[in-house]
C-alpha cells in the first residue's frame, strides 16, 4: 500500500481532523524548514524574544537582515500541498487547521477555518500600545531610511530573518511605533515568548470534538505545536505524522508516513475525491 493510500485510509476511517502544520509544508514554496531530518537545527537558533525586547542591537540586526529575508515569504506563493489541505477543508475532513508557520500561504491558498499559532510575519505590532501594522510600508520604510545598508546575498530563514553577520548593523535605523515611539515587533510569537491561550484553547476544544490528529511537515521538537499530540495521545485519539524524518511524538503515532510530503497529501486527495 502507497503512503497516499494509507493516509487515505487513515482519513476516511477519521473524517471528522485537526490538521496541525509545520515549516514542512512550506518548503516547496521557496521557504526553507527549521531542522533536518534528525530534527536538528539548519540555522542559528532565531532571535529570542527577551533579547529582541531588551537589546537594541538585537533588533538592529534582525530588521536590517529581514531587508532581505521577510521577502522570501512575502513573495511566496502556495504550493500543491497547501492545496491538497484546502481541498480537505472543502471535502469536509478537516475542521480545524493549525499552523504553526507565520508565512500566511494556508490562507492565501484558501484554507478559512486556520490558527496561526506563532502569529502572522505580514504583520507588526508597537509592544506599547498595541497598534498593528501591516508590514510592508515599514519594510519599505527600513530601506528608505538606511539607505547605506546595502543589501547583500544571505540565506533566508523561514521566520523572514537571514543568516548574515557584519559590522554595518550597529548603524542601522530602527523604525519606531508612529503613534508612541513604541518598539516595533513582528506579530510572530518569538522563541522564549508564549503562544496566545486562546489560540490554545481554540485549538485544544476542536481537538476534543475531532475524531483524529493529522501532522504535516512537522519535527514537533516545539512544546508549542507537541502539546497536542500530547493531549490527542492522553484523549485516545489517533494520530497520523506525514513528515520526512523523525518527530518528538514518533513514540505516540499511530500511523508514521515518513514520506515525501506532497506526493503524498495530494495522491490522497485523488483518491478521497472518487469516495467523497
Amino acid at each position: 500500500m502507497t503512503h497516499a493510500e494509507q493516509l487515505a485510509n487513515f482519513i476516511q476511517q477519521h473524517p471528522n481532523l485537526v490538521v496541525l502544520t509545520g515549516a514542512g509544508i512550506s518548503t516547496d514554496s521557496g521557504i526553507p524548514a527549521y531542522r533536518d531530518k534528525e530534527g536538528n537545527w539548519m540555522h542559528t537558533a532565531p532571535v529570542q524574544h527577551k533579547e529582541y525586547m531588551t537589546n537594541h542591537y538585537a533588533r538592529q540586526r534582525f530588521w536590517a537582515r529581514s531587508l532581505i529575508g521577510w521577502p522570501l515569504i512575502r513573495d511566496a506563493e502556495p504550493g500543491d500541498a497547501h492545496d491538497a489541505l484546502t481541498e480537505l477543508e472543502k471535502l469536509g475532513y478537516i475542521k480545524l487547521l493549525i499552523t504553526q508557520n507565520v508565512d500566511r500561504l494556508h490562507q492565501r491558498s484558501g484554507s478559512l477555518n486556520v490558527i496561526d499559532l506563532h502569529g502572522r510575519s505580514d504583520r507588526v505590532k508597537c509592544m506599547s500600545c498595541q497598534h498593528d501594522f501591516d508590514r510592508l510600508p515599514l519594510h519599505e520604510l527600513s530601506a528608505k531610511i538606511n539607505p547605506q545598508f546595502q543589501i547583500r546575498k544571505a540565506t533566508a530563514r523561514p521566520d523572514g530573518d537571514a543568516e548574515l553577520e557584519t559590522e554595518a548593523f550597529k548603524d542601522f535605523k530602527v523604525p519606531d511605533c508612529e503613534y508612541c515611539g513604541g518598539i516595533l515587533k513582528p506579530d510572530v510569537v518569538y522563541f522564549g515568548d508564549n503562544v496566545p491561550k486562546e489560540s490554545v484553547f481554540k485549538g485544544l476544544n476542536a481537538l476534543e470534538q475531532a475524531d483524529a490528529l493529522l501532522t504535516v511537515g512537522t519535527s514537533l521538537m516545539v512544546y508549542s505545536g507537541f502539546r497536542f499530540c500530547k493531549r490527542a495521545h492522553e484523549w485516545g485519539k489517533p494520530i497520523c505524522s506525514v513528515n520526512m524524518g523523525v518527530t518528538r511524538a514518533d513514540p505516540i503515532l499511530d500511523l508514521k508516513l515518513d514520506a515525501p510530503i506532497k506526493e503524498t497529501l495530494t495522491g490522497a486527495v485523488k483518491i478521497l475525491r472518487k469516495v467523497t
